[in-house]
């Protein structure tokens, strides 16, 4: 038994089965396998919730149509018995399986068998479980086997059935036809057991008192199975469709009967056309990411009067994007992904097109997927020129699907043709002392056909190896070599460029130093002025405490002779001086 308290190694396989490899003592020869504990999310639970779909559906539909059709029960009792109890025996798996399967706490799954079956004895997943397989079916022996509606507590399993569906819509790649797929299935259900009811009814009412009631059985081809339960499927479906051509109810069960009847179809009706428009919705917003909207440009070249024939092309590229599912927004579309997963997502897609450009190769793996994550998907329509002679070299193009011709400058004439994998344009965003050819184009290319090509920009580069100096020094080696083998690499301005960085170099850490030096002496000087300001403040202070003896003004205006008045300004020699 799997248990995260025991010491040891836990891991998860592929299919979410947890693993746990434990040091043991020597286990004796009576060692029991035991059941390993499932991850919610694993394969394994997956499939089981699938395998579950089957006995529930089976519930669903057969016991309401066992009840209302006799014949269908009797006839077939002896299969009617190995069916119910082969799915009692898988909803009693079910519940063993629920105590094998762990749960998330805080982000960490629990494989702890108590603290499993703990948290499901508590839920109410463990009492509707319990509730459908309480042995009703010992009520046979005194009431005999033709009861089926006995076994209603087995529709308890209902809610297993939508877990399925839901884990499935999220696994499938076509989650909009699933849900129109589970859509026609509720509405097949909900017919079906209509139909049953409305042939109980006429059962109860009479077969073939009215128009309205099932024919009765003894007219010819009337009394087989197949034909009640396609009537009764039929009649259903004209009234729950409200497409009418109905007979007319004639007593008040059948009045009722209708009327419950339209209600359900007014419901369902509204459920069907708010499914649809959800899942129609969905379609349009999924086309609206993964393709641009083509509807604004063709209104804008409307309204700016573009020839036609600039728009007959613009609209043949937007045609071929829809038609071919190609994608021009990767980034969008991955945007909720983590980074690391959404690294991971273009590193499988796009890492093996970028390995091949040379001066990438060798490179690091973590410069590689943080080159990948900076592609952008271009797409290039027939005769459209990529770059031409002369132009500005910002970004550098690898062939994804396509052909692309190297022409000279009348267009016409090729010299050369660049197929799927290729590359060109990676020596102008790498910055190569000595190059003859700066950052210009040196040849029009142009494509052929459709091409689809992968965009890497300087910029993008440039930001990605200031975090991996070392990948930089590589792929300017890298390119050196390139230009040497096509003779455009000039040696000597090469190296007077390299003893000019030198010399730039040398001069700006002199200034570092000058300015270091400049630094310390005008710290010093704030330190002085700092000091001089202290002693400056402390004398000032000190004068005030001693003139604060001095007279007033109206002293000497009251004093008597002017013996009185020397006696006021006397002070101490040590003070100051008397003038």
């Amino acid at each position: 038994m799997l248990q995260a308290p025991q010491p040891g190694h836990r891991t998860m396989s592929q299919h979410g089965k947890v693993k746990t490899t434990e040091s043991r003592p020597p286990a004796s020869s009576t060692t029991r396998k035991r059941l390993p504990i499932l991850d919610p999310s694993g394969d394994y639970y997956y499939w089981w919730l699938n395998t579950m779909v089957f006995p529930v559906m089976y519930n669903l539909i057969i016991i309401v149509c066992r009840a209302c059709f006799p014949d269908l029960q009797h006839g077939y009792l002896v299969a009617w018995f190995v069916l119910d109890y082969t799915s009692d025996l898988l909803y009693l798996l079910d519940i063993v399986m629920h105590f094998h399967t762990g749960f998330l706490e805080q982000g960490i799954l629990v494989v702890d068998k108590g603290s499993i079956a703990s948290r499901y004895v508590r839920t109410w997943s463990f009492v509707l479980d319990m509730a459908s397989l309480i042995p009703t079916d010992l009520v046979y022996l005194r009431l005999g086997p033709h009861i089926p509606m006995l076994r209603l507590n087995r529709f308890l399993r209902v809610p297993r059935l939508f877990e399925a569906f839901d884990r499935t819509e999220t696994r499938t790649a076509y989650p909009n036809a699933f849900r129109i797929a589970k859509l026609m299935l509720y509405i097949f259900v909900v017919i079906h057991w209509n139909s049953c009811l409305y042939f109980a009814l006429s059962q109860y009412l009479g077969f073939g008192r009215d128009a309205w009631v099932y024919p009765d059985p003894a007219q010819p081809g009337f009394e087989r199975l197949r034909r009640q339960y396609l009537y009764s499927f039929y009649f259903s479906t004209l009234i729950l469709t409200t497409v009418g051509d109905t007979p007319l109810p004639a007593r008040e069960e059948e009045y009722l009967f209708m009327v419950g009847n339209f209600l359900l179809a007014v419901m369902g009706f509204a459920t069907i056309m708010g499914s649809m428009s959800s899942v129609i919705y969905n379609m349009n917003t999924a086309d609206a990411a993964f393709y641009p909207d083509h509807a604004l440009v063709k209104k804008y070249m409307k309204q700016q009067h573009v020839n036609r024939r600039l728009e007959r092309r613009v609209i043949d590229w937007y045609q071929h994007l829809q038609i071919n599912k190609k994608m021009t927004n990767e980034v969008a579309i991955l945007q909720h992904l983590p980074e690391r997963l959404r690294a991971e997502v273009a590193v499988s897609v796009h890492l093996s097109t970028l390995s091949r450009v040379q001066i990438f190769q060798n490179c690091e793996a973590s410069l590689l997927e943080e080159l990948v994550l900076k592609l952008q998907p271009q797409t290039y329509s027939p005769g459209e020129y990529v770059c031409r002679k002369g132009d500005i070299g910002r970004e550098m193009y690898i062939i994804r699907e396509g052909q692309l011709a190297v022409v000279a400058d009348d267009g016409i004439t090729q010299y050369a043709v660049l197929g799927a994998g290729l590359y060109f344009g990676e020596i102008s965003i790498i910055n190569i002392k000595g190059n003859m050819s700066g950052n210009r184009r040196t040849a029009n290319i142009k494509s052929l056909g459709y091409s689809d090509l992968f965009c890497l920009s300087k910029e993008d580069l440039r930001e990605v190896l200031s975090e991996y100096p070392q990948a930089q020094v590589v792929m300017e080696e890298k390119g050196r070599e390139i230009l040497l083998k096509m003779n455009k690499l000039d040696v000597n301005a090469e190296a007077a460029e390299i003893a000019l960085q030198e010399a730039t170099e040398s001069r700006l850490r002199g200034l570092d130093e000058q300015l270091d030096d400049l630094q310390t002496k005008f710290a010093r000087l704030l330190a002085e002025l700092e000091s001089s300001a202290l002693k400056i403040a402390y004398r000032i202070e000190r004068l005030e405490w001693q003139t604060r003896e001095w007279p007033m003004p109206e002293d000497l205006a009251e004093a008597d002779d002017e013996n009185e008045k020397i006696r006021f300004f006397k002070v101490e020699p040590s003070c100051h001086k008397t003038t």
